[in-house]
């Protein structure tokens, strides 16, 4: 594995894009060889920042090379931004483990399950990135995570797991942390309300008030295990003083998760202040005409999975 990451073992070299260059490298091998692409701004900001991406898809489908982080890292590379899209395992696909869990217990280990080997891999391309940093022209205090629907829950769970010097970040440098972490529509999965033993990441919670996908507030309601959404998390970093933004979409649901390109202004008005040191706490409703509702505001986790 050490001579696969050191040796950077290059998969391919893509043709150029508008204002962007992209390449494919191999990160690290799991049961299979999973892959990260980095896109170079042609005008990069000169600060060395970096926004690593992860892709949505219930833990059982996306890719990241997929439309929307196209779409995304032309977004942000256009702004200077280098950009980092990854592969993570897909839980859900793995048909032998899936066999183990039934019944609600179940459910909720199956759904730590899938979250856990997400992190542990978000945290291997982290470790990479940082490892080969000089040579991305990227700063390792300088790198954000983000990412949609299941990459949004990988990426609050990475730095809550981080925070709590849990086993499933252990890949990372020590004493690293992320310059910011913006999610859309995520959730950290823990036993009773997420708690942290260090300081978060400055976070930008982005969330629809009416998902039944990835809850605004908690699943299973009723249940002290289990995905404290935006709502719950933001209330739990009041509480331990950690200052944070969380921005309600009312009346919307999971149509939240994909607009990063919709809300790419604001992302990166957040990203810039956590950069320059101003750490500040934002309670918003927001009202955007071009994000309505769709079927995904009805949508639940079950009609997720029926598809």
């Amino acid at each position: 594995m050490k001579r696969l990451i050191v040796g950077l073992l290059l998969l391919a070299v893509s043709g150029w894009a508008a204002g962007q260059e992209k390449k494919t490298y191999a990160f690290v091998e799991r049961d299979s060889t999973l892959y990260l692409d980095v896109y170079r701004p042609a005008q990069p900001r000169g600060d060395g920042v970096a926004v690593i991406s992860l892709f949505g898809g219930g833990f059982i489908a996306g890719e990241r090379d997929n439309g929307h982080q196209r779409s995304v890292a032309k977004l942000l590379t256009d702004r200077g931004f280098t950009v980092v899209s990854i592969d993570y395992r897909l839980g859900l696909k793995d048909t032998v483990k899936m066999k183990e869990f039934s019944g609600i217990k179940g459910l909720q280990a199956m759904f730590q399950y899938c979250i856990d080997i997400a992190v542990e891999d978000c945290a291997a391309a982290v470790a990479w990135v940082c490892a080969h940093a000089a040579e991305l022209g990227v700063d390792p205090a300088k790198i954000v995570l983000t990412g949609n629907s299941a990459g949004a829950i990988t990426v609050l769970q990475f730095d809550w797991c981080r925070a709590n010097g849990l086993p499933q970040a252990s890949a990372l440098p020590a004493g690293w942390m992320p310059a910011a972490v913006v999610p859309y529509s995520g959730a950290i999965m823990s036993h009773g309300k997420p708690t942290w033993k260090t300081p978060p990441a400055p976070t930008m919670l982005m969330h629809g008030t009416k998902d039944k996908i990835v809850a605004y507030k908690k699943f299973p309601p009723l249940l002290s295990y289990g995905l404290y959404g935006a709502k719950k998390v933001y209330k739990q970093m009041g509480k331990q003083g950690y200052p944070c933004w969380i921005v309600r979409f009312e009346g919307i649901g999971h149509e939240v998760a994909s607009w990063l390109p919709g809300s790419v202004d604001f992302f990166c008005g957040f990203v810039n202040q956590a950069l320059a040191g101003r750490i500040t706490t934002l309670d918003a409703t927001m009202t955007d005409t071009k994000l309505v509702p769709t079927r995904w505001t009805t949508m639940t986790l079950k009609d997720l999975y029926a598809e």
